[in-house]
């Protein structure tokens, strides 16, 4: 720790006027510096972090936090699966489901698509798509009405809107008279939603169970759908699954699934904070020549204080403490910046969008059409932190060259 002598030196070469300009030029350089590298090191990484939070509660708003499937395409005995999911503490919704692939046609246009059949009253224990609803309801896909549900993209496509019909085939061969013809079905559009990930809003459709049941000719769904209270115990809750069940069943987290994909996510803000880190310490070490360069100017000083019994290492807390003020008025200045741009960021970009009419995300490239952004002070703390480690460094070998002055050469020629 520094002593009472070395903070009353050091703060006061802060508040002194120098000689030299271009020291304070370039202490002033370094603050700016660690200012500019921190708030975009906070916003980039809060922004990352939206990104990701926003992914993942779109993702499984629309998939199942956790599954459990037969080794068949469908599960007969269902329910006495469904009734041992329901007793894991940890599930808090369990819905069966059915889904295949198909090929649909609308009035302007074919394509293929997912079709999802689900108990519309059960769907809400484990799916939130009810919410994401922009016309018709969800309520109304009741077996045998045979209504479907599309997604915005996949309708557009079609050229269909709500009352329109919807031509579905399923890979399914029926062998008739003349030999073997797709099934297919025609269904009347009952709703459409916005999912908000073009991957669901332009290749899901969704109609009820039992009339996927009928014309997959499945004896059962495809599995059951879970929701639990804590997202980051899926594999848990699904190997625990797994050994009641036998081996007649599969059961699996989201973070299996899409494991692959969030470590990417995950991986890109490790990459992130690494190269936006190189910025900080670029300016934490610029405390470096501004440092060498006082040391220089003080040498008399220096020799003085030498003379007047200041040991090498009070020399060296002096020089310390003043690159770890400027540091901390960088990195906490920094810090403020870096917190009211992560918090305000979504604000202030789309008021550039709205302004300039340019879209940033445009919603036919990315999963999201905004820019998200989740600020976590535990971030903050790393960021400064890191950001406090650099300038300290950079204060060790000038304060110990100080320390290395000698009063008689330093006084020859004074």
């Amino acid at each position: 720790m520094f002593r009472p002598l070395e903070l009353f030196i050091g703060t006061r070469y802060i508040r002194a006027k120098r000689r030299n300009h271009f020291i304070s030029f370039i202490s002033v350089v370094s603050m700016l510096g660690l200012v500019i590298g921190i708030t975009a090191l906070i916003t980039v990484i809060s922004v990352m972090n939206g990104f990701a939070g926003e992914l993942r509660s779109r993702v499984l708003g629309m998939v199942s936090q956790a599954t459990i499937t037969g080794v068949a395409d469908s599960m007969p005995a269902w329910r006495q699966a469904l009734a041992i999911a329901e007793q894991n503490p940890h599930v808090q919704g369990a819905a069966p489901y059915v889904e295949r692939e198909a090929f649909l046609r609308g009035n302007a246009a074919s394509q293929g698509a997912i079709i999802r059949g689900i108990l519309p009253d059960q769907e809400p224990r484990v799916a939130d798509i009810g919410s994401k609803m922009i016309a018709g309801k969800l309520s109304s896909l009741t077996e045998g009405s045979w209504g479907i549900v599309l997604g915005r993209d996949l309708a557009l496509t079609l050229g269909v809107n709500v009352g329109d019909k919807v031509i579905v085939y399923a890979p399914v061969i029926s062998v008739t008279p003349i030999g073997g013809v797709p099934r297919l079905r025609r269904f009347t559009v009952d709703g459409i939603f916005e999912a908000g990930m073009q991957q669901y809003d332009s290749g899901l459709a969704i109609v009820n169970l039992h009339d996927a049941e009928k014309l997959y000719q499945m004896s059962g769904p495809s599995g059951i759908r879970l929701k639990l209270d804590d997202l980051f115990v899926a594999n848990k809750v699904a190997q625990s699954l797994a050994n009641q069940l036998g081996d007649a069943y599969r059961a699996q987290g989201w973070m299996a699934q899409y494991a692959n994909f969030f470590k990417a996510i995950a991986m890109e803000k490790i990459v992130m904070f690494v190269i936006l880190s190189l910025i900080v310490a670029v300016a934490a070490f610029n405390l470096v020549s501004s440092l060498v360069m006082l040391v220089t100017d003080k040498r008399s000083d220096i020799a003085i204080l030498r003379t007047l019994g200041a040991t090498p290492r009070s020399i060296m807390g002096v020089f310390m403490v003043q690159g770890m003020l400027i540091g901390l008025m960088g990195i906490a200045i920094g810090a403020v910046c870096g917190v009211a741009l992560a918090t305000y960021l979504p604000s202030i970009v789309d008021v550039i969008q709205n302004v300039t009419g340019y879209q940033f995300l445009p919603e036919s490239v990315y999963y999201i059409n905004n820019v998200p952004s989740q600020l976590r002070w535990s971030d903050v703390g790393w960021i400064t932190g890191m950001a406090l480690l650099f300038s300290l460094l950079a204060t060790i070998y000038p304060a110990w060259r100080a320390s290395r002055t000698q009063p008689a050469e330093a006084l020859r020629y004074e």
